[in-house]
């Protein structure tokens, strides 16, 4: 496990375009991980559902009929994964990969997310609680927490609506995740305001930083990702020697833009144990709180 002292990280505000090609996309990608890159960010992070921009690629017939992109889309993750090693090992980063419609056999499908390190290695967070949105959609929910043990340190993924859910966050974080990814895809400003909510409120009661990236912008050609609002956050407990407000750095509402900020992780352990509050170690004072590290798998990613 790292102990760096430091971290700079950069949220995507992801805008969801209509490229023609998938030479395109790929062109697109490798642009903003080259200008994430160039904000000295070493871990990059891209929303949910961000894969479902290749449909647009695919023709009408496969863009603008739910299955068909779902199925396309999911067909297209080997590839979607290896442009992206390309891409960390070429500007030395971790990316945290929009996810997108993963096969698990069966005509079913989960919401994942992949990790990727310079060194190529990939590791895969699925979405564990599904939105009436994604059960409509026929998406399943994935089985297992983990935390990823990087050069970076340990960093969890909580994808969108799993950010609002305590437990997850907190098994996660008595496991050693420092870091919360947060990649999200809102249609509304009230869904954005609550992934933004609950993310705050993981970091206060785990006393770790949590990075909200969002989709943003108009895809009317979809009807997947049609409306998208928000803005990427990096976020800490509200703590004098951290910040008085809890916000590293804010995000201009549905602009297509890099959001960076350098996290104090020293700071932030020191926190745990001599913060104005403890909420980290106070968390077993709570009625029925229970230990729950052993509900998370923790992965070495090289």
């Amino acid at each position: 496990m790292s102990h760096l002292e430091t971290l700079k990280v950069a949220a995507a505000q992801y805008p969801i375009d209509q490229p023609a090609t998938l030479e395109a996309w790929q062109d697109k990608i490798a642009r903003w991980v080259a200008e994430g890159a160039a904000t000295g960010a070493k871990l990059l992070v891209f929303p949910e559902y961000a894969a479902i921009e290749q449909a647009a690629a695919l023709g009408e017939q496969v863009y603008g009929n739910l299955d068909a992109t779902l199925e396309a889309v999911a067909e297209l993750e080997i590839m979607r994964v290896g442009l992206h090693q390309e891409l960390a090992a070429k500007h030395g980063v971790f990316i945290l990969i929009g996810s997108g419609p993963s096969h698990k056999g069966e005509g079913r499908y989960v919401n994942a997310a992949q990790l990727v390190t310079p060194k190529g290695t990939v590791g895969v967070q699925e979405k564990l609680i599904m939105t009436p949105f994604e059960t409509e959609w026929g998406i399943s929910a994935g089985n297992e927490a983990r935390v990823f043990d990087t050069a970076l340190g340990r960093l969890g993924v909580t994808i969108c609506y799993d950010s609002e859910f305590p437990l997850l966050a907190r098994a996660m974080a008595e496991a050693g995740a420092e870091v919360l990814l947060v990649p999200s895809c809102t249609e509304r400003v009230s869904g954005y305001h609550r992934v933004r909510t609950g993310s705050r409120a993981r970091a206060l009661e785990n006393q770790i930083a949590a990075v909200v990236s969002p989709t943003v912008g108009e895809a009317l050609w979809s009807p997947a990702v049609d409306h998208n609002a928000g803005a990427a956050g990096i976020y800490v407990p509200a703590e004098q020697s951290v910040s008085d407000t809890g916000v590293l750095a804010q995000g201009e509402m549905n602009a297509a833009q890099w959001v960076p900020a350098t996290i104090d992780l020293a700071r932030l352990r020191h926190l745990r144990n001599s913060g104005e509050m403890r909420n980290y170690v106070d968390w077993p004072n709570q009625p029925g709180a229970a230990k729950l590290a052993d509900k998370v798998k923790v992965l070495a990613l090289e």
